[in-house]
């Protein structure tokens, strides 16, 4: 029985291009892609004059010749990529679009995947999903399905600062609901034990109302370390946004369990639940001027000069997200001006936002900062023209 070596050795002498068809269709057949990827770099580079026996080599490539040979490298790595895609193989798709800095298709892939994917493909997926920040939110959907709430918090926490501001919010979303809809469901069965006839679809609020006896002796419904968790998550989503109401209202029932199950943070948020009840309050225009007056309180009263940044970034932050721009940028002045551009309050862009450029140029020039002061007197002059 004729084989693929034996068709390949009949072809005629010199008949490259024959030769290397029949291979890639081969490869295809094979299911072989990572060698089908190999193929089409070796047929470049015997096109060229040059080494093949490492086809996926550039060092061997002279400088002239080089973009010729990425091009093709580019455009068969898009092929592997594909090709792995049809055939569900996520991990190894990723390799080739990682290499080409194309996350799309293979984030797409990933979203058309169902919640309830495979045990045995999961952590393959997520992987790519949530480590490789392909399509975190999936990711979450995924390990939430897989692994449940415990592993995807710790897992969201270690990923978190890798995350664009955007995905970080969407992610946070994903848990608040998540979260929210457990609970709801727990406290839905506790109540129903005392009133068998109560009616379904009840906020968390509205099934906390009236009913102390909820939280009495210790109870509680669901567990206390997730809220503290998640609640904290929370505080990066924008309003206007329906997970930020069911945010408030996870803070409010962890405002009523027991003392001792109402974990601490850093301040100002030492007093975990009432702080941040107060916090998604001034987010949501809920007496937002008075809410917003604890954290500014808590900041004056402050002793440790040290700890006034973090308290004055909280205060900088809610004034910002609130549209109070005139008195952020005068706290920010005072508190945040060294805070690093790659936080969600920065000093540079909240005085171009505030159109307070005055500002930026006084602070740098104090600071003898030359190339802030220069950015400030560019972005003064673009404002002007």
């Amino acid at each position: 029985m004729s084989t693929i070596y034996d068709e390949l050795t009949q072809l005629p002498a010199g008949d490259t291009a024959a030769l290397f068809d029949r291979v890639a269709a081969q490869l295809k057949t094979d299911k072989d892609f990572h060698k089908l990827f190999d193929s089409r770099l070796m047929r470049k580079k015997f096109e060229l004059g040059l080494p093949v026996t490492k086809p996926a080599s550039l060092n061997d490539v002279p400088d002239s010749l080089r973009k010729t040979v990425e091009e093709t490298y580019i455009a068969a790595a898009r092929e592997a990529g594909e090709l792995f895609l049809k055939e569900g193989d996520i991990g190894n798709a990723w390799m080739y679009f990682q290499v080409i800095r194309d996350p799309k298709p293979v984030a797409d892939a990933i979203e058309a995947l169902p919640d309830n994917l495979d045990y045995n493909k999961v952590d393959e997926v997520l992987q790519v999903a949530l480590h490789q920040g392909v399509n975190p939110v999936k990711g979450l959907r995924l390990m939430l399905k897989a692994h449940g709430t415990c592993s995807t918090i710790t897992a969201f926490d270690q990923v978190t600062s890798n995350l664009a501001p955007e995905q970080r919010q969407a992610c946070a979303k994903v848990m608040v609901r998540s979260l929210y809809t457990d609970l709801v469901d727990s406290l839905q069965a506790s109540v129903q034990k005392r009133m068998p006839f109560l009616q379904p679809g009840a906020s968390l609020r509205e099934l906390m109302s009236g009913r102390d006896w909820l939280f009495e002796a210790g109870n509680y419904h669901i567990d206390v370390s997730h809220l503290n968790s998640v609640v904290r998550f929370a505080r990066v989503i924008e309003p206007p946004a329906e997970e930020l109401e069911m945010a408030l209202q996870l803070a409010e029932y962890g405002c009523k369990l027991d003392p001792q199950l109402q974990y601490g943070g850093e301040p100002p948020f030492d007093d975990f639940y009432p702080a941040h009840v107060k916090f998604f309050r001034v987010l949501l225009n809920k007496n937002g001027a008075d809410a917003l007056q604890y954290f500014q309180e808590r900041l004056d009263q402050e002793p440790d000069e040290q700890d006034k940044p973090f308290l004055a970034y909280v205060v900088v932050d809610l004034l910002m997200r609130s549209n109070q721009l005139e008195p952020a940028v005068d706290l920010a002045a005072k508190y945040l001006s060294n805070i690093n551009n790659d936080a969600r309050v920065s000093f540079a862009e909240l005085c171009q936002k505030a159109g307070r450029v005055d500002v930026w140029q006084q602070v740098t020039r104090e600071q003898n900062d030359l190339l802030g002061f220069t950015a400030a007197l560019l972005a003064k002059g673009k404002t002007s023209a």
